[in-house]
């Protein structure tokens, strides 16, 4: 039997804490941005509120794509290159959308009234153009950068669903931190969104192995596909229950955190889904996590930083979470 060496483990590692980085990210920068494309809904007093709802936390969610990033770029060298390679123009305009968040958040606080919808739009357009690179980019990774027609095809499918993903996240995050009329207002935009979300998830999972063999070759595989069903199903449940969730009054009152924590749990699966989809590759179909990693030596180094790094952005998270824990009040600046 030949037993995995620390080294061997070390790219394995490594990979878990990229994806890992990358699914806080996606939830935790995902209901902000979500919050972000709501903003054209609302009235004025109301963006103030959703504003303040998001306001100790959006920056700072930032940071696990930094680590996501960072780790790629310094584990798998090999694997960077490729990936930000073929995704150049997106990752640009993921970067061009979160840096107009960022101005657009700050400067809406000294704006006058004259200028502060400018400031709104602008928040609302680089949310858009954020999630919807974000989306683009899934797309192209999931597919393996394949060449022809279907693979854009499938990269904007998701470049679609992935933002109605983020809406809907916004919304129940919304629900769990707000009251009165503006979580009813929420409730609702979560319904709109919930169908197109859904209806965009299922057509991407029929897809999915349609444009890449080697995912049609790990699904649908026996025995493995009987306990590959457990996904899809459980997904289904969190979803209807989601649905039948916001139909209800309890979402009103102590259970207003359920909606949330259903769609976290729906994003939980999706990336299990992914996570055995692609295993053992970190570019599909090209670079093996070994393939890409850099040498031994210098894992064992970055280990230590990330040993360090990594406990204390996530001691950080925890901390700001549990002090702005609770309904949001109103927007006031110093």
């Amino acid at each position: 039997m030949n037993w995995m060496t620390f080294d061997t483990a070390l790219p394995i590692i490594f990979m878990a804490l990229m994806g890992v980085s990358m699914l806080v990210y996606v939830v935790s920068d995902g209901y902000d941005l979500g919050v972000g494309m709501l903003m054209h809904r609302a009235t004025e007093v109301e963006k103030d509120v959703m504003i303040a709802s998001i306001g100790p936390f959006w920056d700072a969610n930032e940071t696990w794509l930094v680590l996501g990033v960072g780790i790629l770029l310094i584990a798998f060298p090999r694997a960077q290159g490729v990936v930000l390679g073929a995704l150049y123009l997106p990752v640009a305009l993921m970067l061009i959308g979160l840096t107009l968040r960022g101005v657009a958040f700050d400067f809406r606080v000294k704006a006058r009234d004259s200028h502060k919808q400018t400031w709104d739009r602008l928040f609302f357009a680089g949310s858009l153009l954020a999630s919807v690179s974000q989306g683009w980019m899934l797309g192209r990774y999931v597919s393996g950068f394949g060449t022809g027609w279907n693979y854009p095809l499938f990269a904007a499918a998701i470049a679609l669903a992935l933002p109605m993903a983020y809406v809907l996240m916004g919304a129940a995050w919304l629900i769990m931190k707000t009251e009165g009329a503006l979580q009813e207002r929420a409730i609702g935009w979560a319904k709109i969104a919930w169908a197109p979300m859904v209806g965009g998830l299922v057509l991407i999972s029929m897809a999915t192995p349609w444009v890449s063999a080697t995912v049609r070759e790990r699904w649908f595989v026996l025995p493995e596909v009987i306990a590959l069903m457990a996904i899809p199903l459980m997904t289904g449940v969190a979803l209807l229950a989601l649905r039948g969730l916001l139909n209800s009054r309890v979402v009103r009152g102590p259970a207003c955190w359920l909606p949330f924590a259903l769609l976290v749990a729906v994003f939980v699966l999706g990336f299990l889904g992914l996570a055995y989809s692609i295993y053992p590759y970190v570019v599909i179909d090209q670079l093996t996590i070994w393939q890409a990693a850099s040498a031994p030596e210098a894992l064992k180094v970055i280990l230590l930083g990330v040993a360090v790094s990594v406990p204390a952005i996530a001691g950080y998270t925890v901390f700001s979470y549990r002090v702005f824990r609770g309904k949001t009040g109103e927007l006031k600046y110093a």
